[in-house]
């Protein structure tokens, strides 16, 4: 590590920055057990679709189930809370998120234009059961009203639950990282859904090889930050997540999913302004601060994705299967 920690090392080190979890585990029979859950992490705690935040996402590998993210792209605007579950419980949490979002705005789809909600998922099916579809469009609303600034719990929790890392247990993991420019502190934090690798391809530990054969896998990673960034940027940030990555072990195998969402918390977008021009502050690309932050991301990601395991526990799902927590 070469930046400093954030106070909590944690993404809700970014002011307002809030993460919330739904956690489900329940054994249902001799074969099946729900092990999955809903995570929900909110740019800021104000009305997102009339504030919305500037954004961008980056596709590492493809190989996923994820809403959103070519509006994203398109308009570099983020306007609902970033939702993150199982494979095949995008539908209900775009849903429920839908939902009360509907309750908060009861002029979009009517006097104002639809909404945007991003969701992401990885595959827990080894561990859960996920053809019992567990997740309903209420535990998405849980997730974001359970959703809270302080230091967000890591580990088997939330959409983390059924997870699997490095053939060990994975999960939810966040780290910050601080810059300092011109005396002021920014905050980078990182928050990441960890289900990829074999356990021999880890370069932070010295691990023999598993024999358990569970899918390719695939992670989710959100940066967030209070940098003045806009989306273009922010792309760039989001990119550097594969550098972290890539320090932990992972070569982005053919059927893993590698997704990355940036957002920043200033130079907020306002929904309801009429002004056919607007003016904001962003850093210049070729200030030397920005290597320091497209550091600070690779840092937090690559922790985060450690922290994933090491705040993890040894977890029993379907049919048995055992998933021991790693010796970190």
């Amino acid at each position: 590590m070469t930046l400093p920690r954030g106070k909590n090392n944690c993404i809700t080190d970014v002011c307002n920055v809030k993460v919330g979890h739904v956690t489900l585990y329940e054994k249902m029979s001799e074969t099946d057990t729900i092990c999955t859950g809903v995570t929900a992490i909110l740019p800021h705690s104000g009305n997102l679709y009339k504030e919305k935040v500037r954004a961008a996402a980056d596709v590492i590998n493809g190989f996923g189930k994820t809403s959103g993210l070519i509006e994203v792209d398109e308009l570099g605007l983020i306007e609902s809370p970033i939702m993150l579950t199982n494979t095949m419980s995008v539908a209900p949490v775009m849903q429920g998120t839908l939902t009360y979002m509907l309750e908060q705005n009861p002029k979009i789809g009517d006097a104002s234009p639809s909404i945007n909600i991003v969701t992401g998922e990885c595959n827990d099916g080894f561990l859960n059961s996920m053809r019992l579809q567990s997740v309903t469009p209420a535990h998405a609303i849980e997730a974001i009203n359970n959703s809270t600034t302080e230091a967000a719990e890591e580990g088997a929790v939330g959409a983390g639950k059924g997870m699997i890392c490095y053939g060990y247990k994975g999960g939810i993991g966040t780290a910050s990282r601080l810059v300092q420019v011109d005396d002021t502190d920014y905050t980078v934090g990182c928050l990441v859904l960890s289900n990829f690798g074999k356990r021999e391809e880890a370069l932070f530990a010295d691990w023999p090889k598993s024999t358990m054969k569970t899918p390719e896998g695939s992670i989710m990673m959100v940066v967030a930050t209070d940098a003045p960034f806009y989306d273009r940027q922010l792309k760039r940030i989001a990119k550097r997540c594969a550098a972290g990555l890539a320090r932990t072990g992972s070569h982005m195998d053919h059927g893993s999913g590698d997704i990355s969402i940036a957002f920043s918390t200033v130079n907020k977008y306002e929904h309801l302004n009429d002004e056919p021009t607007e003016t904001v502050t962003f850093f210049r690309d070729d200030h030397p601060s920005m290597n320091q932050f497209f550091l600070a991301v690779t840092e937090s990601t690559e922790e985060a994705i450690i922290r994933s395991m090491k705040q993890a526990e040894t977890t029993v799902g379907k049919g048995g299967f055992t998933v021991k927590k790693a010796p970190l």
